[in-house]
């Protein structure tokens, strides 16, 4: 493995994340830092202290993006955005997104300390609103900066409790301005973990990402009828969870029949009056679709709208069915791809090819400027939890890889086609 020529601080690094974790820390080692809370500003504050230390330029923009910019030997150079998200679900782990801005914060380290300078500027940035958790749709800070969403759109996102996105973020302190937001973009990276279980599996070091999935978020509303649980027979109820249990029961068997890559989750449920011994009469609950072919999408959608209405009308029950988010499949730079592998086969680093099955900034970043992303293995799989966890050695494998990445990517005076 040659990694001679330089190499990130392992321990620093480590302790960095340490750092974050302690941060709206839970019980089992995961954090819940839902964006614009509280955890956030104290995550916020750590972060653009930690910029500056490393010497770099810190801006903010209208929507809460952060960024941390080194100057290129050409001042007129398009720049490097490297990074990814410091929000987290309400159990999150230590490491999704995190990882990727913490070591995108060690790249630059590394690369001051060593006194290396690059053709063009390289900027850190930390997307707000990433996971959703907090404000529906995700990936709102990227979405912003890429024109998927305008501002009125964004700013007027509300949480459970009313309070609205730009309430919010000018409570804690990072509305920035409008003529902060990145421009002039010449590529950008984004390590990550992968929160699925076939890099660990195949045991393999790197996971490099070709593209993320479309993806669509539905609410199905299933009206049936309260009823008290002891004198309601059980012949002449309108028994809403009853319907929604089939339903969801078929959700699952049509993505089954399509193919191992096809996703659909029921994430979220919630049924009226939620009393032991009544009836339930509304149900209303999630459903998440996923897949790289659009096509193979919609046809899904289609046939599961269709599969579950058809249940309404038997179970006697009505059903609406809203569409909250979609957002079509992204793919990938294969020049960056290609720069990838090669960096990594240089390290000595086994690698797969792979298409992601989360949504990450780099789906709406794609819009903007050739893109790629780099995946390090989650163990079991496991993320979105508590129990998230990566290796350190593929931790600095990882954060190696994206170093190396960036000082060839940032000497390029193009990419070529």
């Amino acid at each position: 493995m040659d990694e001679n020529v330089v190499s990130i601080n392992l321990n620093r690094l480590m302790q960095t994340i340490e750092a974050s974790a302690q941060i709206g820390a839970l019980p089992k080692g995961g954090i819940r830092r839902l964006a614009l809370t509280n955890e956030d500003q104290h995550m916020r504050d750590l972060f653009v202290k930690w910029l500056k230390e490393a010497g770099l330029t810190v801006r903010i923009d209208d929507f809460g993006n952060m960024y941390g910019r080194k100057e290129g030997l050409n001042p007129d150079a398009s720049a490097l955005l490297i990074g990814s998200h410091l929000d987290t679900q309400p159990e999150g782990g230590r490491y999704d997104g995190i990882l990727g801005v913490l070591s995108a914060l060690e790249v630059l380290r590394t690369l001051n300390e060593q006194k290396i300078k690059l053709e063009r500027p390289v900027e850190i940035v930390c997307f707000t609103n990433e996971e959703g958790a907090r404000f529906e749709p995700p990936i709102m800070g990227a979405g912003g900066l890429a024109g998927v969403f305008d501002e009125s759109f964004v700013f007027s996102r509300t949480d459970k409790d009313g309070k609205t996105f730009e309430e919010e973020l000018k409570r804690i302190g990072y509305q920035g301005q409008k003529e902060n937001r990145a421009e002039n973009i010449f590529s950008y990276i984004e390590l990550h973990i992968e929160q699925g279980p076939v890099l660990e599996h195949e045991n393999i070091d790197i996971g490099i990402v070709t593209g993320i999935q479309g993806m669509n978020w539905l609410e199905a509303k299933v009206i049936g009828q309260s009823d008290h649980a002891g004198p309601t027979p059980m012949s002449m109820r309108k028994d809403a969870l009853l319907a929604a249990s089939k339903m969801i029961t078929t959700i699952n068997q049509v993505v089954l029949e399509q193919d191992n890559e096809a996703t659909a989750t029921v994430g979220r449920l919630s049924l009226t009056p939620h009393s032991i011994n009544c009836v339930p009469g509304e149900v209303i609950f999630s459903i998440d679709v996923r897949h790289s072919d659009d096509r193979i999408r919609k046809h899904l959608l289609n046939e599961i709208q269709q599969r579950i209405s058809t249940i309404a009308v038997i179970e006697n029950v009505q059903i609406e069915i809203k569409e909250i988010w979609e957002t079509p499949s992204s793919h990938f730079s294969t020049q960056l791809i290609d720069c990838i592998s090669e960096e990594a086969d240089r390290l000595g680093y086994s690698t797969k090819k792979m298409i992601s099955g989360a949504g990450h900034d780099a789906k709406y970043m794609n819009k903007l400027a050739d893109t790629a992303m780099i995946f390090v293995p989650s163990v079991d799989g496991k993320s979105h939890c508590q129990e998230e966890f990566t290796k350190e050695d593929h931790i600095k494998r990882g954060a190696n890889l994206l170093l190396h990445v960036v000082q060839k990517i940032a000497q390029l005076n193009k990419i070529e086609v």
